[in-house]
């Protein structure tokens, strides 16, 4: 049904603007930004199909441009608009690690972590580089690899902390398999980035493995 035709206090910008966003459904709310549906299809069962798609809106955000680029219906404007939200997140959640110690909210770095890397088709290395107060410096992807694998190069992480006045570093990769059960190939790399970067007196406080549903914190395990 197209959204005109819904009396008025059951359109998604209505509800939203005399109930508040609370009271839309998430389909509602991504009905919103898409604004439009196909011929034949309304913008809320289009909404819904891409929720049910992506397992979830947070699926659908962590989607890639590729991913989004297949979805018959999302042109470039609504592929836009869709990286926006996307980034406004981001950055939303990284603001907060920037201006306090990084584990004083660890529920936001695992949060933090999971948006950044938890869909990605392919194996992600990532470093949080941190200040003395432990504040978040920036992240980078510093790594990219096969479906299964992916190569680290120890020096350059020395280099770019080094480069960046970091005094302590955060790992974190992700597993596409799904299983974030850290491997012995995980706690080995560890173990060597560790004292690669204990040599310039930058220390390593963490290592998580990420996915779409978890980040599992190495350092908890006692695997540090």
């Amino acid at each position: 049904m197209n959204l005109k035709a819904l009396p008025a206090d059951c359109r998604p910008r209505e509800k939203l603007l005399s109930r508040g966003a609370d009271a839309l459904s998430d389909a509602e709310l991504l009905a919103l930004l898409l604004r439009s549906g196909l011929p034949g299809k309304g913008v809320l069962v289009m909404a819904q199909e891409l929720i049910d798609q992506f397992s979830g809106l947070a699926g659908l955000l962590r989607s890639s441009t590729e991913e989004l680029r297949r979805i018959k219906g999302l042109g470039p404007a609504k592929r836009a608009e869709l990286a926006a939200v996307l980034e406004i997140a981001r950055r939303a959640l990284a603001e907060p690690l920037q201006h306090r110690p990084l584990f004083d909210s660890p529920q936001a770095v695992r949060q933090f972590l999971q948006l950044q890397l938890g869909h990605r088709p392919h194996e992600v290395f990532a470093v949080l580089f941190l200040d003395s107060q432990h504040r978040l410096i920036r992240l980078e992807e510093m790594f990219r690899g096969t479906l299964a694998q992916t190569s680290v190069y120890p020096r350059e992480v020395v280099v770019r902390a080094l480069s960046l006045g970091a005094a302590a570093v955060v790992l974190a990769h992700n597993h596409p398999s799904g299983n974030a059960q850290p491997s012995q190939a995980d706690q080995t790399l560890t173990r060597t980035l560790k004292n690669a970067l204990a040599l310039v007196d930058v220390q390593v406080l963490d290592h998580f493995v990420v996915t779409s549903a978890q980040a599992v914190s190495m350092a908890e395990r006692g695997w540090l």
